[in-house]
């Protein structure tokens, strides 16, 4: 029953039968065998089918909720139980936002596989958006994000201080002026992330806070990741707010520069977020490695 459950899982997840079978390391018939048997032993419906197109039922919406809770207590058993041998075995299911998956969290990770070589990390990588998405759905324990918002079912601790800055190509004429102007950037044409983006919603706080609208700015394209903003950047006269993290190879290499604007200053923290009431002790464990590697008392 319980891998009936995992294939279960699986699908509900992916709603692809082909993509849950890659990933169990079975056949497509076999993933199919398992959910008749799940549906004859409930006596219902639990995957709609529409052509190659599938989605839960209700009564699949909620054997979803279950399963989901029965899989998080395992998790918790298998480390609480490894604990008492002094050797901390689990699965943590890692939510990190753009920035933070490119920039910020891989040395924190490669440090926390040293100290606990028997714990397997998964890593889900989106948008800030994405990632509280997925904590509210349970697909991940902890989240660390950049943005604005705040989900009252969400607990948000301040974790790293970023700054974000005005940068563009070395060679844009404007790299010649000492300083920009909040005017100045009505003129401007720029390159930014895409909605949902917690950097984004940053920018968009800051400027009404300085007496700017977003809408003011010319926004030549929106692009999905801070990679392909830098290299849309590389190969225009455009501009982008973008961390300071995320630029620092390009600074050193004099491919981009940063441009000071009169009156602007964007700054922010990375936060890590849990579900409100929802804590374990794997979860704390890498909350306490995360603050020991900055130096922070988390």
């Amino acid at each position: 029953m319980d891998f009936r459950l995992k294939v279960f899982y699986t699908v509900a997840l992916r709603l692809n039968f082909t993509k849950a079978a890659t990933e169990l390391y079975i056949t497509q018939p076999a993933v199919s065998k398992h959910i008749q048997e799940l549906e004859e032993t409930y006596k219902n419906k639990l995957f709609e089918r529409n052509g190659s197109k599938i989605a839960l039922t209700p009564a699949g919406k909620i054997l979803l909720k279950y399963t989901k809770s029965i899989f998080d207590i395992y998790r918790e058993i298998d480390f609480e139980m490894s604990s008492f041998n002094n050797e901390r075995q689990g699965l943590l299911r890692l939510g990190a936002s753009t920035t933070i998956s490119q920039y910020i969290i891989s040395p924190v990770l490669a440090s926390f596989h040293q100290k606990q070589k028997d714990i397997k990390v998964n890593l889900l990588n989106g948008n800030t958006e994405q990632i509280e998405n997925a904590l509210i759905n349970k697909e991940i324990e902890i989240g660390i994000v950049e943005g604005q918002s705040k989900n009252q079912s969400i607990k948000y601790i301040p974790f790293l201080k970023d700054e974000l800055v005005l940068v563009c190509n070395s060679n844009n004429p404007f790299v010649k002026q000492n300083e920009i102007s909040l005017n100045d950037l009505k003129s401007m044409k720029f390159i930014t992330r895409e909605r949902g983006s917690g950097t984004l919603e940053v920018i968009e706080f800051a400027l009404k806070k300085a007496g700017l609208k977003f809408n003011d700015l010319q926004i030549e394209m929106q692009l999905g990741s801070t990679e392909s903003i830098k290299s849309y950047l590389l190969n225009s006269d455009c501009f982008a707010f973008m961390s300071i993290h995320a630029v620092n190879k390009e600074l050193k290499n004099n491919e981009l520069i940063v441009l000071d604007v009169e009156k602007l200053s964007i700054e922010r923290y990375f936060y890590i977020i849990t579900l409100q009431g929802k804590s374990d002790s794997l979860s704390e464990l890498f909350i306490q490695n995360l603050g020991n590697h900055y130096n922070l008392k988390l």
